[in-house]
């Protein structure tokens, strides 16, 4: 017998966001049922791109007229937690994008909440999923390379988008710049050193190129110690070209080396590789599927089918969500501060 598909709610329908309802509408146990968007431009195009679902300028009317499953949230980042507070006190499981908010005491107020509600919270750290990253953490956990001691997470690429109406730009909205792109590498990198137990201590350097936005760091830089003795280097620059994306991960008898680049970090036509070295041989490990976020995307969605269904955790948790959003903080507050900051308190509720 043939299960009724998981209902979705999306709020937001930005650049991402109109990813996202691709993902959902192209999902054969999952719908599209509602979408929130804020302009009347933006309604317009998810009323034609997706005619069957029911289009609202506020996420609270859509929670109040539509019975939904989940709800996706797509939005600007200082948006986050009164949206996602909404939705899981209207008895919704949430995907919300990262970073889940723009302080940590937010973030643990929205795992607070789920927990206290009995809903399930995923946040979206899509790498997880990925063809090639995931195979990293595969190759890690049957102990391939042995206990990993060293991980190297690196990006280079020009500047990221403005996002809707500039919002990307604007501090009081992003809140912290290193909450863009180098949370998805604080997060692969703590997930990769899992069995190290939590990060002790994180110092980061970070350098702007613009006088105006001196908290906008082009190049940034941050490595964060365990009690064992691994560490992880998280570092980006935004003064580069393209989106080429590298990861590093050495271990007590082996190592894996593996990159991706493309024009941009949305293209469908990636070339990426993966090498893993057992200590005797080197593998150069085929990946079937192609690796890129917008394919991530569609695994995310799948897994938050699975998850509604209670057929599987959520890739990423809200902890996990707290404890990346809390590593981008401190990373920007050690720079404020020059020195190593202590971040071993992050997961007291």
């Amino acid at each position: 017998m043939s299960r009724p598909p998981v209902r979705f709610g999306l709020v937001g329908f930005g650049a991402w966001g109109q990813h996202h309802a691709q993902s959902i509408a192209s999902n054969p146990d999952a719908q599209l049922a509602a979408i929130v968007a804020p302009s009347e431009a933006s309604r317009a195009a998810a009323a034609q791109a997706h005619p069957t679902a029911r289009v609202f300028a506020d996420h609270r009317a859509m929670l109040a007229e539509v019975k939904l499953d989940l709800v996706d949230i797509v939005t600007p980042s200082h948006t986050h937690r009164e949206i996602a507070t909404d939705a899981l006190n209207a008895g919704c499981d949430l995907l919300l994008e990262k970073p889940m908010a723009l302080t940590i005491e937010d973030c643990r107020a929205i795992v607070r909440l789920a927990r206290e509600r009995g809903r399930q919270l995923a946040v979206g750290h899509e790498l997880r999923l990925s063809s090639q990253w995931g195979e990293i953490k595969r190759r890690i956990d049957a102990g391939v390379i042995g206990e990993p001691h060293y991980v190297l997470v690196e990006l280079a690429r020009k500047p990221y988008r403005l996002g809707a109406s500039g919002w990307r730009y604007d501090q009081a909205r992003v809140g912290s710049w290193v909450l863009e792109e180098p949370i998805h590498f604080f997060d692969l990198a703590r997930w990769y050193l899992a069995v190290a137990g939590d990060p002790m201590e994180l110092y980061a350097y970070g350098k702007s190129r613009d006088p105006a936005r001196p908290a906008l760091y082009d190049n940034f830089s941050a490595m964060f110690k365990y009690a064992n003795g691994a560490y992880a280097v998280v570092s980006q620059t935004l003064a580069a070209f393209e989106h080429h994306q590298t990861v590093k991960v050495a271990g007590r008898k082996g190592a894996i080396w593996a990159g991706w680049s493309g024009a941009l970090d949305r293209t469908l036509e990636p070339s990426f590789f993966l090498k893993v070295f057992d200590g005797e041989n080197l593998e150069h490990v085929a990946i079937k599927k192609p690796s890129g976020e917008v394919f991530e995307l569609r695994e995310e969605i799948a897994r938050c089918v699975q998850m509604v269904r209670g057929e599987a955790a959520p890739a990423a948790s809200g902890e996990d969500g707290l404890w990346s959003a809390g590593l981008c903080l401190v990373a920007e507050e050690s720079i404020r501060q020059q020195r190593p900051l202590p971040v071993g308190e992050l997961l007291k509720m």
